[in-house]
């Protein structure tokens, strides 16, 4: 046999592809990572086409037969990967070929490559969205186990990165969880999308065999089946809206990691990060560097990146499938890696997270942090809000140029500022009055912390 026409699609060609361009033009250098997936359809698509007349039940089960041998191959590392075929799908049915002989040729009855790898990604990507999930699941349980735990610990609230208002770590923490809970039904939704059968569209415009595409989807678990065999083979809009999910659930674990980074270092002291997530420095013997966050941080421009790979890879392209969709692939597999190995590492390192209260509380206490809690008193004394917001602004000077807190000033210090001011006023002056001052529903209060912990395990254990 020539090699042009040792390819399964060589009939009508008069020459052998260019060594350059076979290499340059196959994917099963990385597509192959689909082998189980492509297995599962080419199963499922060989049961609907016996159930359909189209095989004989002794060749569906040698189909069936053939390819267990091939998938114990592959997972043996006894399978030879072929550039010369290509792709994973022609490297599996080749061997399929050669192991149970003609009755290999019929498998690709009624269906393209086209449909093929659409549905191999979609069933691959739902298996990915599934283990995602279970990892967005551990980080917010970690994150809840620590805003529990540290439901009264004082800390200062920042807006500008400039000290605002007295906060608890755990009210801080739950911020991040309420983010994820979000990602968690962003993707929820997105497995819906995703979990949509295009096999039995063929190439571009359906097939003259009599398909039932509603039992291979009931086959494969898929909830629905692509209406329109053009859209079918061509779309990309569920990787594309995976990406964009990834993106900004890496822009949550961004801003997560410039805080442990901030809050790790000597300047802020405000937690320790376990040693097994940290490395040291070859020349500086002292540093304990956060590189997990760090790194995280930087590996959300990789995944926007891939993101804005795969929109350029749509714009443009006409209907039906053309092979600038064989570029989707790496993208989308390097941002699934990238974002599970992201909340794997995450998920292990939130809940050994020290966090040192007594740093925190003297910080947020240096910041005149309850300033804002001094200017509700006098409004509650019956001073407009501007006039007790000028009073607030000349004690907090007096205090700077004084070097101490506005607690530390005395009743008639204060009282110097607005006649209102009795000593009940120190209740409203320390951090922890200021918390528990905000007992309302999403305050910062712990007894309103340690309700929504109670009530995020609920949303939590009921899928977002």
């Amino acid at each position: 046999m020539s090699d042009v026409q040792s390819k399964l699609w060589g009939g009508r060609f008069q020459e052998p592809t260019d060594a350059f361009v076979e290499r340059f033009t196959a994917s099963v250098t990385f597509d192959r990572r689909l082998y189980r997936q492509d297995i599962a359809g080419s199963v499922a698509h060989a049961t609907m086409l016996c159930k359909v007349g189209v095989l004989s039940q002794g060749e569906r089960d040698a189909i069936v037969d053939g390819l267990g041998q091939v998938r114990e191959e592959i997972e043996n590392g006894d399978f030879d990967w072929s550039v010369s075929r290509e792709d994973v799908h022609m490297n599996i049915e080749a061997r399929l070929t050669e192991i149970i002989g003609v009755t290999g040729k019929k498998l690709h009855t009624g269906r393209s490559r086209n449909d093929q790898v659409a549905t191999d990604i979609r069933l691959w990507l739902r298996d990915e969205i599934d283990g995602l999930d279970a990892e967005l699941q551990r980080l917010a349980e970690g994150l809840l186990t620590q805003a529990e735990a540290h439901a009264d610990t004082i800390m200062p609230g920042f807006t500008h990165l400039q000290t605002a208002q007295p906060v608890t770590f755990g009210h801080h923490l739950l911020a991040y969880f309420e983010m994820l809970l979000r990602d968690r039904e962003r993707l929820a939704d997105c497995r819906r999308r995703v979990n949509v059968l295009p096999l039995g569209a063929a190439a571009l415009a359906g097939t003259t065999f009599p398909l039932d595409r509603h039992f291979t989807a009931e086959l494969l678990g898929f909830d629905a089946v692509a209406e329109n065999s053009l859209d079918a083979v061509s779309d990309r809009d569920f990787a594309i809206e995976l990406a964009a999910w990834a993106s900004l659930t890496m822009i949550h674990l961004s801003r997560l990691s410039e805080e442990l980074v901030l809050w790790s270092s000597a300047q802020f002291g405000f937690i320790d990060l376990p040693d097994r997530f940290c490395t040291g420095s070859s020349i500086m013997p002292q540093k304990k560097n956060p590189d997990v966050p760090e790194l995280v941080r930087g590996k959300s421009g990789r995944v926007v990146g891939h993101l804005n790979s795969l929109l350029m890879l749509m714009k443009s392209q006409p209907l039906a499938y053309n092979k600038d969709n064989q570029e989707d692939k790496e993208p989308l597999f390097d941002l699934v890696d990238t974002l599970r190995d992201c909340l794997k590492a995450y998920a292990d390192m939130m809940p050994a997270l020290v966090a040192n209260k007594d740093v925190m509380r003297a910080a947020a206490i240096r910041g005149y942090a309850t300033a804002t809690d001094l200017a509700d008193y006098l409004v509650r004394r019956e001073l407009p809000f501007r006039d007790a917001h000028e009073a607030v602004g000349q004690a907090v000077a007096h205090a700077v140029a004084a070097g101490c807190d506005l607690a530390e000033l005395s009743l008639a210090t204060l009282q110097g500022f607005s006649p209102v001011i009795e000593a009940d006023v120190f209740d409203v002056l320390t951090p922890e009055g200021s918390v528990a001052a905000r007992d309302h529903f999403g305050g910062t209060a712990p007894a309103q912390v340690r309700a929504a912990v109670v009530r995020g395990r609920q949303r939590l254990n009921a899928g977002g």
